[in-house]
């Protein structure tokens, strides 16, 4: 089945590496599975692979039109925060010594938006992986999300559509990143850029609709169509997987002690602090990035330029996405695995909008639109490498449970940072409103 097996291959090995497998059947399931090509490995170590993949590409573009699809009514939601607030919400701060904004902060629809998925992704790593089921199931969470935001005659009714498309998002990603365990590694990479790929499009599209004085509600039905392109990329581009993929191991003991499946609540459960040293840097990156976006962007203004205070808040929105996707989209460019340093970085950036919505003292916006890039370069890169790391140092039979269970931080960090971001905005909307001295 390989082209350079030692005759002395410990038997015992491959016992466990290929199970079931006569000699007759061997090269069958090498032709049946060109997708996730497999390795033989020797006892010193040296892995061979099987064949060449020639269709590896749909594997890699469904992908990233699933991450495209999973994050995209998430990424609009989030976009579309300032409007949901403002078409239901007339009243706003003390106009004589306040800021002149909705007491209620986009933070409201950020947890909202975030709440509902983290609920579901702490249960679904326990749930029997009934991937077909899962996905129906997202699919029409989210094009149900879209209904109810468009056609809102009440907040209640909109913020409903909003939680939906969140358990929608959440189901997804759960799903995908514990699938992709049985596919080549390269579509971490490429489901990583689609996630980016959604916070470009997403927040560029309705920012765009939204300027050619495109309704919200047919904004949101043109948005139907992402749903739809999402079952397609699942049950038509997308290969079944037919093999899992075999790791490198130094011997039999080391395969069957860190290498099988995890079983069971009681095991599962015992692995997880295995997995913070993933979980805590990415958490706390996405907590600062959050907290700056839901509590501090729409306090961000500067007057009598070319964009109005609502277009500003939404193209910060698309430059920081801007910045998710191309970090996301790096990770077989450039690596990074000091997740932590990001998590430093991306703190700064919280001093410096704290310290901006309070005093006003940037003079151009230009400079906030690249710090607002750079923090989106954090967000994304820490995202992906994440990710990408687990996929290369977490045995293949254990990826499917670790991946769902990191998948969980960034919605705890973004949690807490809707807790806090809501009472820190609303404090800053009661101060007297600054001036700046200077505008570019």
């Amino acid at each position: 089945m390989a082209r350079d097996v030692d005759e002395d291959v410990d038997h015992e090995l491959l016992a466990v590496l290929l199970p079931k497998m006569s000699a007759s059947s061997k090269q069958q399931e090498a032709e049946d599975s060109d997708h996730n090509p497999q390795v033989v490995v020797t006892p010193t170590g040296a892995a061979h692979s099987i064949r060449h993949d020639r269709s590896l590409w749909r594997d890699l573009t469904a992908y990233w039109i699933l991450g495209l699809c999973n994050n995209y009514g998430y990424v609009v939601m989030l976009s579309a925060a300032h409007d949901i607030i403002a078409q239901f919400n007339d009243e706003v701060g003390d106009t004589g010594k306040g800021r002149g904004v909705p007491l209620v902060s986009t933070g409201a629809i950020l947890l909202a938006d975030v709440l509902p998925s983290l609920f579901v992704k702490i249960l679904m790593p326990f749930f029997p992986f009934w991937v077909n089921v899962r996905i129906g199931i997202a699919v029409a969470c989210s094009a149900a999300g879209f209904l109810f935001v468009g056609f809102a005659n009440a907040e209640w009714m909109a913020l409903l559509g909003v939680i939906i498309t969140s358990a929608s998002s959440g189901i997804g990603e759960t799903t995908f990143l514990a699938y992709s365990s049985r596919f080549n590694k390269n579509v971490i990479s490429t489901w990583s850029s689609g996630t980016g790929g959604a916070g470009v499009i997403g927040s560029l599209s309705y920012a765009s609709l939204r300027a050619l004085d495109v309704s919200p509600r047919d904004t949101m039905l043109i948005m139907l169509v992402f749903p739809a392109i999402e079952a397609f990329a699942f049950w038509l581009l997308l290969r079944r997987p037919q093999v899992l993929p075999v790791t490198t191991v130094e011997s039999t003991e080391e395969l069957i002690s860190d290498d099988k499946p995890l079983v069971g609540f009681k095991e599962k459960l015992s692995y997880i602090k295995h997995l913070f040293k993933y979980m805590l840097p990415l958490c706390l990156v996405y907590f600062f990035e959050y907290f700056i976006n839901q509590g501090l962007f729409e306090l961000v203004y500067f007057e009598n330029i070319f964009l109005d205070k609502a277009s500003q808040y939404r193209w910060l929105n698309v430059d920081y996405q801007i910045g998710v996707f191309i970090s996301r989209s790096s990770v077989n460019i450039f690596q990074l695995n000091k997740i932590w340093l990001m998590s430093v970085f991306q703190c700064i950036n919280v001093v410096y909008f704290l310290t901006e919505v309070i005093w006003f003292y940037t003079p151009t916006i230009w400079i906030v639109f690249v710090i607002v890039l750079w923090e989106g370069l954090l967000g994304g890169g820490a995202y992906v490498n994440t990710f990408y790391r687990m996929s290369k140092e977490i045995a293949p039979g254990r990826q499917q449970f670790a991946m769902s269970m990191v998948v969980q931080s960034d919605s705890y960090g973004i949690a807490l940072a809707g807790f806090l971001a809501i009472p820190v905005h609303n404090a800053i909307c009661e101060l007297p409103a600054a001036v700046r001295s200077v505008v570019w």
